[in-house]
Parts: C-alpha cells; structure tokens; sequence
C-alpha cells in the first residue's frame, strides 16, 4: 500500500525548485544588503522587507497550491472590469510616493494614515491573467481587424489609465508585456510593424502630452553630463557607487556613494548592491533574474494550456522588462522612470506582487495536466 506523504510536504512538492530557490536567494540577498544599509535606510525598511518576504512565500505557497484556470476561466472579465476601477480610483484619490515632488497619482492609501500601495504593481497579476485568457478565447481569429481591435481595447483601458497617473515606467513594462504576449499568440508581424509606424508618426503629440518634469528626465537621462545637478545627479552617482564597488565590494557595511544617492533603496538597489559586494554581487543577481526568466520560459514551453503558457510568457516579460530598464536606470543608459529591480528593492507593492505572480507560475506547473517535464523536474 502506497504511504501519502504529510500534508505539509505535498503543499511544499507543489513549488519549483529552481523558481523557489532563484527567489529566496534575491530575497535573503535584498535583505541582507538592506541590513548593511539599514543605518541610512533605517529599521523600518528592514522590517517591511522581512515581512514582506515571509508573507509573500506563505502567499506564494497557497497560490501554488490553487487550480490558477479555476479562477482565470470564471472571472478573468471581471479582473478586467476590478483593475480598471483600482487605477480610476487611483487617479481620483491617489497621492504621489513618499517624498516625491511630482504630480503622479500612483500610490493608494489604504486608511486615514495608514500604509499606502501601488495599484499598478497588483494590476500586473490580473492583467496577466485577463489578458491572456482573452488572447486564447480569440486565437483562431486573432488576426483579424475586428478581434486587434478588442484586445487593443483591452490593454489600452489598463495602459491608458496608468498613462494618466503619470507612471511613465510601469506603463513601458505594460506594453512590453502586451507585445510579448500578442507576438506569442500569434498576432501577425504585419501588426507590429503598424503599430510602430503609428508609434513614430505620434511621437511627437505624445512628447507635447508629457509633463515638463517628465520630459526633462526623458532629455537628461539620455545625457546625465548635461544636468550633473539636478536630473543627471542621480545616474551618475549610480554609476560612481558601481564603480567604487571594484570586484568584490567595500564589504557588507561599507560604501558611501549610497547613503547620498536618492532611492538607493528602491529604483537604484543595484548600485548599493555592486557598492557594498562589487562586480561578483551585481552578476550573482543577474544571474538569479536570468534563471528565473530561463525557467519560466522552459516552464511556458512544456505545458499544454494555451492560457498558461501565455500568462508564462507575460510573466516572463515583466521580469525582462524591469530588470533592463533598472539596470539601464543604473548605469545612467536610459532615463530614470522609477522602476523596482525585482525581489530585490525595498518595497512592499512591488514585493509581494512578485511572489503573487511567482506563486501563479508555480500554480501553472503543478496544475498542468499533460507537463512534460519528466521526471526530477
């Protein structure tokens, strides 16, 4: 007779081990530099990261643990019509992030001095979701005019209401998601090319729409010597902090370039990480990001689900994009957008997004039907 294993254990097989161990070795490292740091971040952002790590590993195991096509198949509308709400309301009672002197409505206050979120983090998981249901519900005829239209419709609800918060980053990593998971639902390359001519012949009335402050970092991101003061400070001492770091780093409580770089923390964790481990502890972290994205690439590869496989593909892409345009932000290669280098910044929307969305691919893995993945894997 055949011994069933312990509840625990069988919740705990449903994991992926090369996803569960990529993810834990950000996080612990995310803490770990935070620790280093915690003199000039201060206790509460150590505090919030451990418990946003540990809740969202328990939140990541009960994800994985649920049929994902249960809730995808029955309410992937009405995670379209939810989302859509979350941003609107955003964009009437939003507030702007701590310490941010811009005009953007990306933050939402959960009560009267209470913690605030950013609904575009948790927006990703559901869009995801939808998103990718509607491209399978569509895919026999998803090159024809009519069908672009209505997908078209459906992602630029959701683009166009983080648009007009004034979330240029997250916006970016929204359209790189949709290109992705259009391309690999077989819309054809003709499209693409339509949407990029259309893209350059707007350019121009989208530069118009853009606020001044956004147009300046757009202008000195791309040219940091030109405004070493002002928009340029921050890339350029993001760049010092990782070239003071050397091979192996000032060591866990060492650096200074840091402590006066402005986000350190969140949008240019990269650059307190090579300062305080150097070349060896930036590349141990890239190729953490590189494994997971491999992985769920592999993942989306191996599963019979069309849904799945797209909503792999989309994930895939949220990794790809954030992790370039981070690392682009902090090597002064592109203007700074704000965006959270994943499983490592400080925060607690990005974080605990990230193990919702790490736990559906667990999810898509355990629950898919005819995996061929073998056997050990």
């Amino acid at each position: 007779m055949r011994r069933r294993g312990s509840p625990l254990l069988n919740i705990i097989k449903q994991l992926d081990p090369v996803l569960f161990g990529s993810t834990a070795f950000l996080s612990l490292f995310s803490i770990l530099t935070i620790f280093g740091a915690v003199d000039n971040f201060g206790q509460s952002k150590l505090k919030m990261q451990i418990a946003m790590t540990v809740v969202g590993l328990l939140m990541m195991l009960v994800i994985a643990n649920v049929n994902y096509s249960f809730f995808v198949d029955r309410f992937w509308l009405f995670m379209l019509v939810a989302s859509a709400a979350l941003l609107a309301l955003t964009l009437i009672i939003g507030k702007s992030g701590e310490n941010m002197d811009t005009a953007n409505k990306s933050w939402l206050r959960l009560w009267p001095s209470g913690p605030m979120i950013q609904p575009s983090e948790f927006v990703k998981i559901t869009f995801v979701c939808s998103f990718a249901k509607h491209i399978d519900i569509v895919r026999d005829k998803i090159n024809k005019p009519v069908t672009v239209l209505l997908l078209i419709c459906h992602a630029g609800l959701i683009v166009g209401l983080i648009l007009v918060s004034g979330d240029l980053g997250v916006s970016l990593v929204y359209l790189g998601i949709i290109a992705v998971m259009l391309f690999c639902g077989g819309l054809s390359l003709w499209y693409f090319l339509g949407f990029l001519i259309a893209a350059c012949v707007a350019l121009p009335f989208l530069w118009d729409m853009l606020a001044p402050y956004q147009q300046d970092r757009i202008i000195y991101g791309f040219n940091p010597e030109l405004d070493p003061f002002g928009y340029g400070r921050q890339p350029l001492m993001s760049v010092d902090a990782i070239s003071r770091g050397g091979f192996f780093g000032e060591g866990l409580l060492g650096g200074e370039v840091y402590e006066d770089l402005a986000a350190s923390h969140t949008d240019f964790i990269f650059a307190t990480v090579c300062e305080k481990f150097g070349f060896f502890g930036g590349t141990l972290v890239l190729i953490a990001l590189l494994v997971i994205v491999v992985r769920i690439f592999y993942i989306a590869l191996h599963i019979s689900d069309n849904v799945g496989r797209l909503m792999c593909f989309g994930i895939g892409a949220i990794f790809i994009l954030q992790t370039l345009e981070n690392i682009g932000m902090c090597f002064a290669l592109i203007p700074v957008v704000g965006i959270t280098l994943p499983f490592m910044s400080a925060g607690g929307s990005s974080m605990l997004a990230l193990y919702i969305i790490m736990g559906l691919v667990h999810s898509i893995r355990a629950h898919e039907r005819k995996l061929n993945f073998g056997r050990g894997l």
